[in-house]
């Protein structure tokens, strides 16, 4: 068995889909001939928890942890109503200092300042435990200058794994840069696309913005769901109900549906009775706000942030998924780790955002559900109709979508070939 280092900020106890990707790498690289050997803060900035995540992590898993300092948690702007500061909503002055102070004192982000301890914890570990490759995991995009000088300093194969962008990601325009703070970041970025021996990418379109930038070999290994968390029968929601899986931000609060959707309320009576709509996750102030607004306070049923089997059981047992993107162009590029889960799930799928984005395209190609531009309210209210009178007839079908690209498994078999080849 071949052995890995992976350079991840996430891990349980942390909850989130940024945490999933490499529990569920972990539990079946072994199978394909790598063992992996995890790294990871001791005490990082838990803004979820999720204790069922470890059930998948392997007793036997080499699990590293080391102390991490983070002054520029101090910087991070959060609000208890908000789910993520970084974005283009209104701030006021003290928000707009601590975005100045996050984005142009902590480079590449407030976790730069483990990148000198872990270097020196790490460099001791290997002198006595050899690894044959590294795999680093960002964002935190500091993960990659970790594995960065591992990688040189010891001849190490080295693939960089980006969950998201670095300079495109939508809220890199929000982070109030300086232009000398603008060419760190981009100078960093680019030695780290030059310098890995591979990269690898989760969107199809992340994976051609990076091509463009590097000669390195870029793959695509997107997100995905693990068969062994759908497995057994569930039985669906006798009413009529809208699932929301995971975070719900202020600038992916899709206005113009639950305006449309309270509107159709109003014209059919027996849905105005049926309708129930369940949102687990944290959610935004903003969001809940609409809901009222659009009359549909008395629907809604928000449980905040539940774990990864329950959100699952919500998803399978929904009449409807809602996917809204945040209302940024650059999430043109994005497929939302929580897509595939709900692809996984069968139910249908009401996407808002770019109908030419990643997501749409995916939508289209496994034919289950419909993206539409977040000013179509009118054609998501008759989707939602069509859906519903589909219900009432007990003909709301679960898709049966070809969804073997998308196992967690073979994502991994595919990581672990990725690695056969560079070592």
């Amino acid at each position: 068995m071949k052995r890995v280092l992976v350079i991840s900020y996430y891990w349980p106890p942390s909850g989130g889909s940024g945490v999933q990707r490499w529990v569920k790498m972990c539990k079946y690289l072994p199978k394909y001939g790598w063992t992996p050997v995890v790294y990871t803060p001791e005490n990082p900035a838990l803004t979820a928890t999720d204790s069922t995540l470890s059930n998948d992590v392997s007793p036997e898993l080499e699990v590293l942890r080391h102390p991490i300092l983070e002054p520029g948690r101090l910087a991070s702007g959060t609000t208890a109503a908000q789910v993520t500061p970084i974005n283009g909503q209104k701030k006021n002055l003290k928000q707009r200092l601590m975005m100045w102070v996050r984005g142009n004192l902590f480079i590449p982000d407030p976790r730069v300042t483990w990148v000198g301890p872990s270097l020196r914890y790490l460099e001791r570990y290997l002198k006595d435990h050899p690894v044959d490759a590294v795999v680093s995991t960002g964002p935190p995009h500091s993960m990659h200058l970790i594995a960065r000088r591992l990688s040189r300093k010891y001849s190490l194969p080295w693939i960089a794994d980006f969950r998201d962008p670095w300079t495109k990601m939508f809220y890199f325009k929000h982070l109030r840069l300086s232009a000398l703070a603008r060419k760190w970041h981009e100078a960093l970025e680019q030695a780290v696309l030059d310098d890995a021996s591979a990269v690898v990418a989760v969107s199809p379109l992340v994976q051609r913005d990076f091509r463009a930038m590097t000669r390195t070999r870029v793959e695509l290994i997107t997100n995905g769901f693990d068969r062994s968390d759908f497995e057994g029968r569930v039985e669906p929601f006798r009413n009529f109900t809208i699932v929301h899986a995971g975070l719900f931000a202020a600038d992916g609060n899709p206005v113009e549906f639950w305006t449309a959707l309270g509107a159709l309320c109003k014209m059919l009576p027996a849905l105005d009775k049926d309708l129930e709509i369940v949102l687990c996750g944290k959610t935004d102030a903003a969001v809940l706000q609409a809901i009222e607004a659009a009359g549909l306070a008395s629907k809604l049923k928000n449980l905040g942030y539940v774990d990864h089997p329950a959100a699952v059981e919500l998803m399978r047992k929904a009449s409807m998924l809602l996917l809204p993107l945040r209302r940024e162009p650059e999430y043109k590029a994005t497929l939302p780790g929580k897509l595939f889960e709900y692809l996984a799930s069968g139910r249908p799928i009401l996407g808002i955002g770019q109908k030419d984005g990643a997501m749409a395209s995916i939508l289209s190609s496994t034919r289950s559900g419909v993206c539409f531009d977040w000013d179509e309210g009118q054609a998501m209210a008759e989707y939602v109709e069509t859906s519903y009178r589909a219900f009432c007839k007990g003909e709301l079908l679960a898709n049966d979508a070809k969804l073997e690209a998308y196992t967690r498994e073979g994502l991994a078999r595919s990581y672990a070939a990725l690695l056969d080849e560079l070592c």
